[in-house]
């Protein structure tokens, strides 16, 4: 017998994940998030949705775990070129390289958009001169970045010459995927962060991508959590949404509008 997450259920699981992450999940995700969920029904041998609720309220590491489910996202290398294109031909060359670069990935997933970026920086940059920093709520896909090993079908995406240089195809258990090369990985902490909260120990960023993110958001959520990362953004800096996302609710007054995308934050 199938076990259905009825609607009273669903809306206390909407309102868990909006408290935990700021996620509005509307209500046609229902049934993505009744098969995401069914798995750790099974596992505990639960009868219903309701019973699982009740356990994720006494256990955290269960809820983790429900979180991780839900907030998993598609993702690839180099995602909307025109982004990267702007990063290595506008703000790369105009750096001061007296300073270290320091870009943060504050969507990571599972790290293609952080790798993406230090491919470019690497090609024009000392090793000791960048750095990266990329955080997601989902502590799984954390994990899986700082291991940096992918299909095989990823590689498509990323363009000839970084692909030869920074992929390594895998071999023998590995077969059908491919490997980060090491020397990127090392300039880049992987870690876990909530992005309603301000994020005061990663430090000030040159750059800031915020992307495919802040569409799962009402726009009460999208203004704080806005907020919170244009306090690592230094003056001067570069802010970047999705090409399929906008501010147009949310206070830009930092910010000077470069494209319909790229931001440059101008004042505190």
């Amino acid at each position: 017998m199938a076990i259905i997450l009825n609607d009273n259920e669903f809306k206390t699981i909407q309102k868990l994940i909006f408290k935990e992450v700021g996620i509005d999940l509307q209500s046609s995700k229902k049934m993505l998030v009744q098969s995401r969920l069914l798995k750790r029904l099974l596992f505990y041998k639960l009868n219903s949705y309701l019973d699982y609720i009740r356990l994720i309220q006494i256990n955290e590491q269960e809820r983790i775990e429900m979180i991780n489910l839900i907030t998993t996202n598609e993702t690839y290398f180099f995602r909307e070129i025109e982004h990267f294109e702007y990063l290595q031909r506008v703000i790369i060359p105009n750096h001061p390289f007296k300073k270290k670069f320091r870009f943060w990935s504050a969507a990571a997933s599972v790290g293609a958009e952080a790798y993406s970026v230090a491919m470019l920086l690497d090609k024009t940059m000392a090793k000791s001169d960048w750095e990266i920093v990329g955080t997601d709520i989902n502590t799984k896909v954390i994990k899986k970045a700082r291991v940096g090993l992918y299909p095989e079908k990823w590689v498509d995406k990323i363009p000839t010459e970084l692909k030869k240089e920074y992929c390594l195809k895998g071999r023998g258990s590995h077969e059908g995927q491919f490997l980060i090369d090491r020397k990127l990985v090392e300039n880049i902490d992987f870690r876990v962060g909530n992005l309603l909260k301000h994020n005061g120990d990663v430090g000030e960023f040159d750059v800031i991508f915020l992307r495919n993110v802040l569409i799962y958001f009402d726009d009460a959520t999208k203004q704080l959590v806005v907020d919170n990362v244009l306090k690592n953004l230094k003056i001067g800096g570069y802010f970047v949404i999705s090409l399929t996302e906008n501010l147009n609710m949310v206070d830009t007054s930092p910010l000077e509008n470069i494209t319909s995308s790229i931001y440059k934050k101008i004042r505190k």
